[in-house]
């Protein structure tokens, strides 16, 4: 049922419940009697957020607007409400709230003023996208990269309602949703892409090739910006950073690794016999007692360097492989926790590569003095030929 033109009564979920939960128009939490035909203000969180507008129209309400909280700022996010709905970031919904819990008789329309394109700044970390650190090994860096997941609009599937939820009866071809959900299939499309363009490729050259392509700021040169702090992302937001198809299919180096190699790495992790032979069907593939295994040998495309609470250093080798022009490639390394600086030295500081196939290793040395346990720097390291630059994301940690 459409709003009227004109505005109708307005109230906050939480001024409408006897439910410590009820601002977030939980399930059963609303009274009907002060939410009926009105615009209702939800708060975003815990429950989904078209669910909520099945408990506003449940309990009589007219219209939902779903604020946002701290815990995702400025994003909004379209969804296929089950009532005439819109959705405000956290700055519009404290004044919402002050406004609908101030006035005696406070109102509100909810009015289509067509769509806006070419928003600005874009691309931004989604406030739900998955983020580190790596708790199980932070050796890793995790996330790898970013893609597009935010108001994504597809296909969708005639045997269910659009919102998802059983009660939803409307059915449609297409859809607008979001989430890490929305990202992965991106990214996986892209890993297709770059596979049939190079058939050759592993898959750990595939994810370097859109890892160390990705860029991690904006053409005026500003970091890309964290939706939900609006302070610039990190590599613990967003990785190596945005991916970028058309530098990923031509990335010039790439870091390669072979089943021997992530051997190497369970062992490292210290996994048992029959772990790793569970995993290669090989019994024959065991840890030897006579080497020393270490996370930061593992042939990644981004650095996690971790030093005790007093500093120290910490070294990491790394193997290019050409995949593209033959080239010399010259590298630039800078890393800080706030406005201390982390000591980068790379030897050598110059490869030549003359022909594809051609392997180059390289050995870095993150020093650091004392931080309290918790803190984190960040940094970048960069290859840059004339026709190529590829790029690694630096993460350091105080444990």
């Amino acid at each position: 049922k459409q709003l009227p033109t004109t505005p109708v009564p307005f109230i906050y979920a939480g001024n409408a419940s006897n439910s410590s939960m009820g601002a977030l128009c939980m399930t059963g939490t609303l009274i009907p009697a002060k939410v009926a035909g009105k615009i209702v203000l939800c708060d975003r969180g815990t429950n989904a957020r078209v669910q909520k507008g099945f408990v506003v129209r449940d309990a009589g309400g007219a219209g939902m607007v779903l604020a946002n909280t701290a815990a995702n700022g400025e994003e909004l996010v379209a969804d296929a409400h089950i009532l005439p709905g819109a959705g405000v970031g956290e700055k519009a919904g404290n004044a919402m709230r002050t406004y609908a819990s101030s006035d005696p008789k406070p109102t509100a329309n909810i009015v289509f003023a067509g769509t806006k394109v070419g928003v600005q700044p874009s691309p931004v970390v989604a406030a739900f996208s998955s983020r580190g650190p790596n708790t199980v090994t932070p050796g890793i860096l995790k996330p790898d990269l970013i893609a597009p997941g935010v108001n994504i609009l597809a296909a969708w599937s005639g045997s269910v309602g659009p919102s998802g939820i059983a009660d939803d009866h409307r059915r449609t071809s297409f859809n607008i949703i979001s989430g890490t959900s929305m990202s992965c299939p991106h990214v996986s499309g892209l890993a297709a892409f770059l596979r049939s363009a190079h058939q050759d490729w592993s898959p750990a050259a595939i994810r370097s090739a859109l890892m160390t392509t990705a860029y991690a700021a904006y053409p005026n040169g500003d970091g890309l910006l964290d939706v939900a702090t609006e302070l610039a992302a990190t590599p613990l937001d967003m990785g190596a950073g945005h991916v970028d198809p058309s530098k990923a299919v031509d990335p010039g180096l790439v870091y390669d690794l072979t089943a021997a190699d992530y051997l190497d790495f369970l062992c490292a992790i210290e996994y048992e016999p029959a772990q790793i032979a569970a995993l290669t069907k090989h019994s024959s593939d065991r840890c030897s007692a006579s080497r020393t295994y270490s996370v930061a040998a593992l042939n990644y495309p981004s650095f996690s360097a971790t030093f005790p609470a007093a500093g120290g250093t910490e070294k990491h080798t790394r193997t290019l492989t050409n995949v593209g022009k033959p080239g010399t490639y010259k590298v630039t390394a800078a890393a800080a926790a706030g406005s201390t600086a982390i000591k980068v030295s790379v030897e050598p500081s110059t490869l030549s590569f003359s022909k594809v196939g051609e392997k180059k290793s390289y050995t870095v040395s993150f020093s650091a003095g004392g931080k309290p346990s918790g803190t984190n720097g960040f940094g970048r390291l960069v290859w840059s030929s004339d026709h190529h630059v590829v790029a690694s994301p630096i993460l350091a940690t105080w444990t």
